[in-house]
């Protein structure tokens, strides 16, 4: 009998294992390292930060109010300027009426003319009546017919102490109140 050739088995190829060139440094710690104290210069750095900051905050926070004051105190005039214009334009409004210029124009002796009359200036001939007014007016601005105007009649002058509305001595000046409560509310009295 013979023995049968057996064939070589082929192992597949290891892989290569990586290499390390160096071993790992590696060692239990024996005690901590000690902590360092800090330093009081970088405290004191810090906290005149904090107190710069919020004195630069306190500083902005005053002159804002001290602004806003400011401008309601502008808004307030401004205010009362424009009350005192809107008075001045009424008044202004009331002298300018047709009234009282015809008022005025009366008073220095104007009159109205009956008919208009036109003057060329070419050849400076009249058209129209071409006669000057007499001395009646065909406008009386204060007659019967005169509207009354609240602009341009000034308000009654309250009487002073010294003009006649004095009151006799020992007496109480009259009073528009109501009576003064003591005891709880007024009520009316019944039987």
């Amino acid at each position: 009998m013979s023995v049968p050739a057996v064939a070589p088995v082929r192992r597949p190829a290891a892989p290569a294992a990586p290499r390390i060139d160096s071993p790992r440094r590696l060692q239990p710690v024996t005690a901590p390292a000690g902590r360092r104290k800090p330093k009081l210069a970088y405290a004191l750095i810090a906290l005149a930060g904090a107190l710069a900051i919020g004195g630069v905050q306190i500083a902005l926070s005053l002159a804002i109010t001290q602004d806003s004051f400011t401008l309601a105190g502008l808004n307030a005039q401004q205010h009362e300027l424009d009350l005192r214009t809107e008075a001045l334009q009424e008044d202004l409004t009331g002298l300018s009426s047709p009234q009282v210029l015809a008022t005025n124009a009366a008073g220095l002796g104007m009159v109205v003319a009956g008919a208009p009359s036109y003057l060329r200036l070419s050849d400076g001939a009249v058209f129209g009546t071409g006669a000057g007014a007499d001395w009646t007016s065909t406008v009386d601005p204060n007659g019967a017919g005169a509207v009354s105007n609240a602009l341009i009649v000034p308000p009654p002058a309250e009487p002073t102490a010294e003009e006649g509305a004095e009151t006799p001595a020992g007496a109480d000046p009259v009073q528009d109140l109501p009576p003064a409560i003591t005891d709880g509310l007024p009520s009316p009295t019944t039987h």
